[in-house]
């Protein structure tokens, strides 16, 4: 009996390494990317969050840090707020900057961010990915190791579309899909606190049932989450319900993780 060797692992000192992804564009994929990483932060120890969307880095803004990281011997110090270690293209080009670039470059900088930054020790390295299914992941997938992949969806049907495609992705890249997520789920009015479902209702979970794989939680449209992201305040960190949600969600992605190691790798008998 032998075991196949398994591919290079850049990063040795992380446990987990997980994207966070979705198939189009405004379903709050960075929203859910930053208080993921402080939810787990709070759960779990040490967790970096390393910002793959080059053409929209909101990573900085999101976790109120706008400072430049140093270099140290050629290598990267991330900066860190709430317990998460960052990395952003955000941090060095400056917010104002655009970036106008061709697929291979951002493919190089996202694996310089993944190879060249001190992470150190960390039990998460969460990975927030542009929206779609181009360059940018297929560099992910085939420079480190995942552990497995976060789906971000809305309720409605035309958002769904596009998860199938980046669920699909995923699958032929051979990265274990951990769940979707579903973001901006209902509105709760301030006054009643009554729900509505404006952007349709139970899409998450449809799509997840239909692909087998676990529905990690909703998330409602409230003013906290965005004013949150707005001011550098990601709701994790705090104890109001919101937060609380994320905390739930993370702690289902850390099931799916735990449930993955416990069922071990493939052995294959030659």
């Amino acid at each position: 009996m032998q075991m196949q060797p398994g591919p290079p692992r850049p990063l040795p000192e992380v446990r987990h390494t997980i994207a966070v992804s979705s198939g189009k564009g405004g379903v709050g994929k960075t929203t859910v990317s930053v208080n993921l990483s402080v939810a787990l932060a709070r759960l779990e120890g040490a967790v970096g969050l390393l910002d793959a969307d080059i053409y929209g880095p909101n990573v900085p803004m999101m976790m109120g840090v706008k400072k430049q990281p140093q270099a140290v011997d050629g290598k990267i110090l991330p900066l860190e707020n709430y317990g998460v270690k960052l990395i952003s293209l955000g941090f060095i080009a400056g917010e104002d900057t655009p970036v106008i670039w061709r697929g291979p470059i951002v493919g190089k900088i996202i694996q310089q961010f993944l190879t060249d930054v001190v992470w150190g020790a960390l039990e998460h390295l969460i990975v927030d990915l542009p929206p779609g299914t181009g360059d940018a992941q297929l560099t992910l997938a085939q420079t480190i190791p995942l552990s497995g992949a976060v789906i971000v969806t809305t309720p409605q049907d035309v958002a769904l579309e596009d998860v199938r495609r980046s669920i699909a992705m995923f699958q032929k890249v051979d990265v274990p899909i951990l769940g979707v997520v579903e973001n901006m789920s209902y509105f709760v009015c301030p006054c009643c606190k009554d729900r509505a479902p404006i952007f349709g209702e139970g899409g998450g979970g449809k799509i997840a049932a239909s692909f087998d794989i676990p529905f990690l939680g909703q998330i409602p449209i409230v003013p906290d989450i965005r004013e949150g992201g707005d001011r550098g305040k990601p709701v994790a960190a705090s104890d109001a319900e919101t937060g609380r949600a994320f905390l739930e969600i993370a702690r289902n992605v850390a099931a799916q993780l735990n449930a993955q190691e416990d069922t071990g790798p493939e052995i294959t008998i030659s």
